[in-house]
């Protein structure tokens, strides 16, 4: 299957086989439109997500696989794919490497490296209507990096921050300057805490706020770092798809921005406490402040020092996002239940063990 001069529903999915993008591809695909998805691996992993999206009820007739590498420029692409591809209208972007722990340059070869690529070759598409790139909320509100960034500054960013989220300011700084350089129209997609499906609880990922319930359930969390104003938000992955689905049909101009989140979001002792009474276990008896948490040993407090900094109780502007989501007629789903059927499905799961 190519995608041919008069293809108006082209999409191409980089990070396809991920969380966030499986489900997109999937709500690509319920729309009637033709995906292309850019998979290391090609045919195998291609398997992999027919496989799921069969599982889903989704019908993949539309979809078209290519082998890809988004660390190499010009993304390891042969001649065939590439002819293949040049109808492509839209181009997502939801590969990142997502991990505490990362070294630096293992973390900024996709995030960094991996994302210019895909820009650079998005902005030679001769129909390129728009390139979606999936960032992060916390980014979006750290204040705008100039690319390429001072040495010195970028030093203190990797040393305070850990590799994956400065890798990630990092990138959305690149993709940025780089989309503006080559003239490739780009909306940046800054999503909260990706939890499941809103329906099924369905998640696939299990890092993160993930990790803390894992403790709540097994009784490891006699405290929470943080305070009761504590802010950290959720989005469903359901509603996360649709949204990044329908961007290219409403956004118009050479940059966007939106932060997806729900704000109707407990703070997040309220949330623990949510999912502490769902589950039937004890809720954490004490909160502790970020600041004491990030002076004591790993070993004492179990908690990962790069997930310190989304401890914040900032809120954030969502305007842009709600006026798109309003336009396209999406609404987040009650986000109270959709954390009860998230924490029912981690246990399920045994949280990916």
């Amino acid at each position: 299957m190519t995608f041919s001069a008069g293809e108006t529903g082209g999409a191409l999915v980089f990070g396809a086989t991920g969380f966030i993008g499986r489900w997109l591809v999937a709500e690509l695909l319920g729309r009637g439109r033709t995906v292309a998805v850019a998979v290391r691996g090609g045919a195998d992993r291609g398997e992999e997500l027919r496989g799921w999206l069969r599982e889903h009820g989704v019908d993949a007739r539309g979809l078209v696989v290519v082998d890809a590498d988004i660390t190499r420029p010009g993304l390891g692409l042969g001649e065939g794919d590439r002819e293949r591809l040049e109808g492509v209208r839209d181009v997502f972007n939801a590969a990142a490497l997502f991990r505490f722990g990362l070294g630096r340059e293992e973390a900024r070869r996709a995030n960094v490296d991996g994302a210019v690529n895909v820009v650079r070759w998005a902005a030679g598409l001769p129909r390129l209507r728009r390139l979606v790139h999936v960032s992060g909320y916390r980014v979006a509100s750290a204040g705008t990096l100039t690319y390429p960034v001072a040495a010195k500054e970028l030093d203190a960013l990797y040393r305070r921050l850990g590799a994956y989220e400065a890798s990630k300011l990092e990138g959305d700084a690149a993709v940025r300057a780089v989309s503006e350089e080559e003239g490739a129209p780009l909306t940046a997609v800054h999503p909260a805490t990706v939890i499941g499906h809103s329906v099924t609880g369905e998640a696939g990922q299990y890092i993160g706020l993930a990790e803390l319930v894992r403790d709540l359930w097994a009784g490891r969390l006699p405290a929470l770092a943080g305070s009761r104003r504590t802010f950290v938000p959720v989005v469903t992955v359901d509603h996360l798809a649709r949204f990044m689905a329908a961007v290219p049909e409403y956004d118009e101009g050479p940059y966007r921005a939106h932060r997806v989140l729900d704000g109707a979001t407990p703070n997040l002792h309220e949330l623990v406490g949510l999912l502490a009474r769902h589950l039937g276990v004890r809720p954490p008896r004490m909160m502790l402040p970020v600041g004491l948490v990030r002076r004591l040993p790993r070993a004492l407090t179990g908690v990962e020092p790069e997930t310190l900094s989304f401890l914040s109780e900032e809120r954030y502007d969502t305007s842009s996002a709600d006026a798109l989501a309003k336009e396209a007629g999406l609404s987040h789903p009650p986000v109270e239940d959709a954390l009860r059927r998230w924490g029912d499905r981690l246990v399920a799961d045994r949280f990916g063990s």
